[in-house]
């Protein structure tokens, strides 16, 4: 291997090693939602520093790629998406931490019709297999796979899009419970955005591996769609 290799061969390290913690904090929170564990929500607050550490680390170490190497082609396209990759998966740390703090707010357990209605565990699940994948095609180049994981946000989009009108019958049943509704529908809002930065991951992978930009282009599609349904309208 020459320098190069060796310089991003430590960067994927520490990406997997930033990966590690990303998906600890996540699936830590759903534990703790499950089991009411105070101690473990607080775990996942504390790793945000090391997070965060991680975050810093990897962006100093892609800016010395750049000034040392001047890499080209794929490997410019790697880092590139490194650096944002590392961004996504900072701020999918970030609401991982957000949703344990909320949970300790919540005083759980959650009542478990509020969480059925909502489909809270639902919404855990599909980001948490979200991510998994996204992780799997980061480190097996399988844009296949990132293909799937886009498609897949579509469940998260749909839950949260309900929650409002869901919470609302919730409310009128259940008046003596609104502050853990209210919790409910911020970690769902928490987990939808969740689901979006590993959309950003996933079309990241795109961008090195096949060198094309996805980025926006299903927003294009939707858009191109309602334009051309307008124009049938009488």
């Amino acid at each position: 291997m020459n320098q190069l290799d060796k310089e991003l061969l430590r960067i994927k390290t520490k990406v997997e090693e930033m990966w590690d913690l990303v998906d600890f904090q996540l699936a830590a929170s759903r534990e703790a939602l499950m089991t009411s564990n105070a101690e473990l929500a607080k775990r996942v607050v504390k790793s945000g520093k090391k997070v965060n550490a991680y975050d810093i680390k990897i962006d100093r170490m892609c800016e010395n790629i750049f000034a040392l190497f001047n890499p080209v082609a794929v490997d410019l396209r790697w880092v590139l998406a490194i650096l944002k990759i590392n961004a996504n998966l900072e701020r999918i740390g970030d609401y991982a931490e957000s949703i344990a703090a909320m949970l300790k707010e919540a005083k759980p357990p959650i009542e478990p019709t509020l969480l059925e209605e909502s489909r809270l565990l639902e919404m855990f699940e599909g980001t948490e297999t979200m991510l998994r994948n996204v992780r799997k095609a980061f480190f097996t180049e399988d844009t296949e796979l990132t293909r799937q994981v886009i498609k897949q946000d579509k469940l998260l989009n749909k839950i949260h899009g309900r929650t409002d009108k869901v919470l609302m019958r919730y409310f009128q049943t259940h008046p003596d419970n609104i502050y853990q509704s209210l919790k409910v529908a911020g970690i769902i809002r928490k987990l939808e955005r969740m689901g979006d930065h590993t959309t950003n991951i996933a079309e990241e992978i795109v961008f090195y591996v096949d060198a094309k930009v996805v980025k926006h282009k299903q927003k294009k599609k939707r858009k191109d769609k309602d334009s051309g349904d307008a124009d049938q309208m009488p």
